[in-house]
C-alpha cells in the first residue's frame, strides 16, 4: 500500500515510459515513410501533436482518478497501439485514418472507465443484469438484417454505416460474470459434498450457468462459425474456475468438451475444416485456402534476425495483413528481434496484470485481475501462435496492434479496469 507522496513517483515513472511509447512511435513512424517513399512525412508534426494530445489525456486521468496504479500498464498499451498503427499506416493509409480515429475513441474509453468506476465492488453487485448484457452482445450477430457474415464467420453487426463486432464486449461483460459467480459459489464447486455411491463429488446444481456459458461458447462456435472467441470465451471461464477452485481436474475437463466442439465443428463447417488443413500442411493449397499463411511464412522466413527494415519488406502480399496476420508484418520489416519485443511487451503485461491479481485484496477484484490478464494473454497467443503454425488460425485480433475498432475499445475498456483495481490494491487504507 501507498501513500499519497509514495504514488508521486509512480506517475512520474509513468509518464516517462509514455514519453519513450511516443518518441519510439514516432521515431518507427519516420522509418517506415522513409523505407517506402524515400523522405520524411509531411504530417510527421500534426502526427506527433496528436499522439502526445491522447497519451496526456490518458495520464491526467489516471493521475486524477488512479494514482496509486501500477505505472506500466498504460506505457505497454501505448508501445503496442503504436507499433500497431505504425504498420497499419505502412500498409493501408485509408485504414490508418480509421485506426487513429479508433484509437481516440479507445483513450475515451479509458477514461470513462476509470471515472464511471470508482470501485469495482460495484460491478460484482449487478453481475446478472452484465452477464445478460454480455449474452445479449454475444447473440446479436445471428439478429437478422444486422448481423452480417464476413470471410464466413458471422461476428459483426452493422447499424447504420457502423459495423462492429459485439463479441469483443461480450467477453468484458463475461468476465465480470465469471469473477463475481465463482467468488460466490466456490466452495460449493471446490468442495466435494454430494455422494454417488461411496464417492463424493462436487455439488452438481452450481453448475447451471458454468454449463450455460459452455453452451453459449459451443453457439458462437456453430452459429456463429467461429473458432476463436468461442475458444478465448471458454478459455476465460475454465481458467477462472481452475484459480478460484485450484481444482486442476476441470482443466481437463474444460479441454476435452472443448476438443469436442471443435472437431463437430471441424466437419460442420467448410472454413473451420480449411483452417485446420492448412494448420496440418499449408503447402499443397499454397494457391488456394492455404495462400494467407504460405505468404506469412515467406514474410517471416525473409526477416531474419533483425528484419528487411521499416517499409522495405513486402507485407502487403499476405491479404488482411493488417488484421489477422499483423505479426506477419512485424516479423517480416523487424524480424525476429521486433517479434521478440511484441512477445516480450505482452508477457509484461500479462505478468503484471496476475501480479494485481495475486495482491488485489477482495476476491473478486482477484478474480477479475486475473480474468483480464487470461484473456490479454491467450487472445495475443492465439493469433500470435497462428501465424507461426502452433494452432490453427482463429480469427481474432491481436490486441492494441491488429486493426479492429470493436478490439481496439474493448481492450481499452479491460486496461481501465485492470488499473482501477491496480489503484485498489494500493491505496492507503483509513485507520
Amino acid at each position: 500500500m501507498l501513500t499519497a507522496r509514495q504514488a508521486l513517483p509512480r506517475r512520474s515513472t509513468e509518464l516517462g515510459l509514455l514519453a519513450l511509447a511516443a518518441g519510439f512511435t514516432v521515431f518507427a513512424y519516420i522509418l517506415a515513410s522513409l523505407g517506402r517513399t524515400a523522405s520524411i512525412p509531411a504530417n510527421v508534426g500534426p502526427f506527433l501533436v496528436a499522439l502526445l494530445i491522447l497519451l496526456l489525456a490518458a495520464h491526467i486521468a489516471t493521475r486524477r482518478l488512479a494514482p496509486h496504479a501500477s505505472p506500466v500498464l498504460l506505457p505497454l498499451a501505448a508501445f503496442l497501439n503504436g507499433l500497431g498503427y505504425v504498420f497499419i499506416a505502412r500498409l493501408d493509409s485509408h485504414l490508418a485514418g480509421l485506426q487513429a480515429a479508433w484509437t481516440a475513441f479507445g483513450v475515451m474509453a479509458y477514461v470513462v472507465t476509470l471515472f464511471a468506476i470508482r470501485r469495482t465492488q460495484l460491478l460484482e453487485r449487478y453481475r446478472y443484469l452484465i452477464a445478460l448484457a454480455g449474452i445479449v452482445l454475444l447473440l446479436l450477430p445471428l439478429a437478422p438484417h444486422v448481423g452480417q457474415n464476413i470471410n464466413g464467420a458471422r461476428l459483426w453487426v452493422r447499424l447504420g454505416g457502423l459495423t462492429f463486432q459485439p463479441v469483443e464486449l461480450a467477453k468484458i461483460c463475461l468476465a465480470v460474470f465469471f469473477a463475481s459467480y465463482l467468488v460466490e459459489k466456490r466452495d460449493l464447486l471446490a468442495t466435494p459434498t454430494s455422494r454417488i455411491g461411496n464417492l463424493l463429488v462436487p455439488d452438481p446444481r452450481p453448475f447451471g450457468p458454468v454449463l450455460l456459458m459452455w453452451g453459449l461458447s459451443m453457439l458462437v462456435m456453430t452459429a456463429e462459425r467461429d473458432v476463436g472467441f468461442s475458444l478465448l470465451i471458454f478459455v476465460l471461464f475454465v481458467a477462472c474456475l481452475w484459480i478460484s477452485t485450484g481444482r486442476a481436474a476441470y482443466l481437463g475437463v474444460g479441454l476435452v468438451l472443448f476438443v469436442i466442439g471443435a472437431l463437430a465443428a471441424s466437419r460442420l463447417f467448410s472454413h473451420v475444416h480449411d483452417r485446420i488443413t492448412v494448420w496440418l500442411n499449408p503447402w499443397p493449397h499454397a494457391d488456394t485456402i492455404g495462400y494467407q499463411a504460405v505468404q506469412a511464412l515467406y514474410a517471416m522466413g525473409s526477416g531474419g534476425l533483425a528484419g528487411t527494415g521499416l517499409g522495405l519488406g513486402r507485407p502487403q502480399l499476405i491479404p488482411v495483413v493488417a488484421s489477422d496476420y499483423i505479426f506477419a508484418a512485424i516479423g517480416e520489416e523487424l524480424g525476429l528481434l521486433g517479434t521478440t519485443l511484441v512477445i516480450f511487451a505482452f508477457v509484461l503485461l500479462v505478468g503484471t496484470g496476475l501480479r494485481i491479481a495475486l495482491r488485489s485484496r477482495s476476491d473478486f477484484s482477484k478474480l477479475l485481475a486475473a480474468g483480464i490478464a487470461t484473456i490479454l494473454g491467450f487472445q495475443a497467443f492465439f493469433i500470435m501462435a497462428g501465424v507461426v503454425r502452433l494452432l490453427p488460425v482463429t480469427g481474432v485480433t491481436l490486441p492494441f496492434v491488429a486493426y479492429g475498432g470493436s478490439s481496439l475499445l474493448a481492450n481499452y475498456v479491460l486496461l481501465g479496469l485492470l488499473v482501477r483495481i491496480s489503484d485498489e490494491e494500493n491505496t492507503p487504507v483509513p485507520v
